[in-house]
């Protein structure tokens, strides 16, 4: 009998084993199968590039690095600008949205951010030395009609109208002096000739009075520190106009035809910076529109402008001065998502063991 109890007791052991490893199988398959996630990401190297209908990048190396970490399956689409990436993510379409998306207070109010995956802002790209569409003539006669210009040729004029009278004063009396006329008219113009000849050459004969002949002396003095000032300052100028056109830093965009991406920050910055902000639809007409010279610069997110001016624009395009309104970067969710804080939490581990920093460097390190 105790035999027989034994034995059914073996039985239903076997039983309910064979009865549950199928569930386990499963449970354990389910354990192991990566969650699908859909993104939305837009081209813009170097934060995304295709090459070969493949898709590359330092947003996708990241994103590539915290899917394995979280042990996801992820799935990409494009948008064609920041504002259709963002509706992407709005309508719930998809899980993340992942490019060079800045962290701002308007967006932060309607999605959720992810910890920033990168340090960024605005920069200002201007046509290069080597820029298409130079135009010599164009430079000089902006430089002519310039405000430094003006103020030059003022300066001369001051200079030739005081020591024109003086010498008038002193020569119109002597026999033999170069103004061969006691009346202000035209005697004026014989003292004013012989001023302005001093200034810019040499005079072609010299005052016969004792004072008048000091006075010349030091006044070719004067006139060859005048011509060498302001040689000096022109050249200066048409240099920083044909280098920069004349655009050092954001102070000078007033009024200047500024390319930018709709829905960007760059657009409200430069606006506020009362240019005119140029929209248009992709970072890549903005570089088109640079190089036909129907924009004077182009204001974009800092690495987007670094890696063209390094790549492609390599001799034609350059940027000027640093970044400003610094900005950072972040992975976008829909508000109130739950993969937000385990994909913050791996960008901080990425941080701690080096793994950002390998791929920072791939994309951003000097080559």
């Amino acid at each position: 009998m105790f035999v027989g109890v034994v034995n059914c007791l073996a039985a239903l052991v076997m039983a309910l084993l064979v009865s549950a490893s199928p569930v386990s199988a499963q449970e354990a398959a389910a354990q192991v199968q990566p969650r699908e996630v859909k993104i939305v990401t837009r081209v813009l190297p170097p934060m995304v590039i295709e090459r070969d209908n493949a898709l590359t990048g330092f947003s996708i190396d990241l994103m590539g690095e915290i899917a394995n970490r979280l042990k996801l399956k992820v799935s990409y689409t494009t948008a064609p600008d920041v504002r259709a990436l963002l509706e992407e993510v709005r309508s719930g379409r998809v899980e993340l949205g992942i490019s060079a998306v800045s962290i701002t207070a308007a967006r932060e109010a309607e999605f959720d951010f992810s910890q920033p995956m990168l340090n960024a802002g605005l920069q200002i790209m201007t046509r290069g030395q080597s820029g298409a569409g130079t135009n010599p003539l164009g430079d000089m006669l902006r430089l002519l009609i310039s405000w430094t210009s003006l103020g030059w040729l003022g300066i001369g004029a001051l200079l030739i109208l005081v020591p024109a009278h003086v010498v008038w004063v002193l020569e119109r009396r002597h026999p033999e002096g170069i103004v061969p006329t006691k009346n202000y008219f035209p005697g004026i113009f014989y003292a004013l000739y012989w001023a302005a000849g001093t200034l810019v050459t040499q005079a072609e004969s010299a005052p016969k009075h004792a004072i008048a002949r000091v006075i010349a002396v030091l006044w070719m003095f004067t006139g060859v520190v005048f011509v060498a000032l302001y040689t000096a300052q022109l050249t200066a100028t048409l240099t920083v106009q044909q280098i920069a056109g004349g655009i050092n830093g954001p102070e000078d965009l007033a009024g200047k035809r500024v390319a930018v991406t709709s829905g960007s920050t760059a657009a409200n910055a430069v606006r506020e910076l009362q240019a005119q902000a140029v929209e248009v639809r992709q970072i890549s007409e903005a570089y088109q529109a640079l190089q036909n010279r129907t924009v004077d610069a182009i204001v974009f997110d800092a690495p987007v402008l670094m890696y063209y001016a390094a790549n492609e624009g390599k001799g034609s395009v350059q940027l000027v001065g640093a970044p400003f309104r610094k900005e950072d970067y972040g992975i976008v969710f829909p508000r109130g998502s739950a993969l937000r804080s385990e994909v913050s939490v791996a960008l901080l581990r990425m941080r701690e063991d080096g793994a950002y920093q390998r791929i920072y460097d791939r994309w951003f390190a000097s080559r």
